[in-house]
């Protein structure tokens, strides 16, 4: 069952969701990628994209995170995410946006958003597809200085250069890996900001 890890929520154990093909990420993983984080923390907005459960969304808000973008578009994911977020009382800083990655992107964009620290775990079957297709609209989200993290199957290797995002580095865990991306100078000087 996962459960937040620290912060204003640390301790609480979070809602699953029932009978989906759901892949909650594994508390190992989640500490060790807010360990790396804590140089850029308190993030400049944080989204997690393909939220599942909420809980890396959660955890970045419960230690301190504001605003955190969670976005789901499966029904009962949704359920438990919104079940989540009054157990951790933490609505006051998360937004739950259920709709597919690609219009809710699109929906961020438009408004104008920004986030210093995007989080991405699409089925690890389609991570790098996904990656490829969305890079664009990601980098698009990214703050100057914004990392992109994608949670996926560490057999699959990461491109280095994915349309304005390079990769900097990978960790792996096990069977999951988390590479992460940072915004190219060219995406700056092509007007993506």
């Amino acid at each position: 069952m996962p459960r937040v890890i620290s912060g204003s929520a640390g301790g609480i154990h979070l809602s699953s969701v029932r009978g989906l093909e759901t892949r909650p990420t594994a508390d190992r993983v989640k500490e060790a990628l807010f360990s790396m984080l804590m140089s850029r923390w308190p993030p400049q907005g944080f989204l997690d994209l393909y939220a599942g459960t909420g809980q890396i969304g959660l955890e970045a808000a419960s230690r301190g995170a504001d605003p955190v973008v969670l976005v789901e578009k499966n029904r009962d994911g949704c359920r438990v995410i919104r079940e989540n977020i009054e157990k951790t009382h933490l609505s006051a800083s998360v937004c739950l946006l259920q709709r597919p990655v690609g219009p809710a992107l699109d929906a961020l964009r438009r408004e104008g958003r920004s986030f210093s620290l995007i989080f991405a775990d699409p089925p690890y079957r389609e991570a790098l597809q996904t990656l490829s297709r969305l890079a664009g609209p990601l980098a698009d989200l990214l703050t100057p200085d914004g990392r992109l993290i994608l949670e996926h199957d560490a057999v699959t290797a990461s491109p280095a250069n994915v349309t304005y995002l390079q990769l900097e580095r990978c960790c792996q865990y096990g069977t999951a890996m988390l590479s992460f991306y940072q915004k190219m100078a060219t995406a700056h000087a092509a007007g993506v900001v």
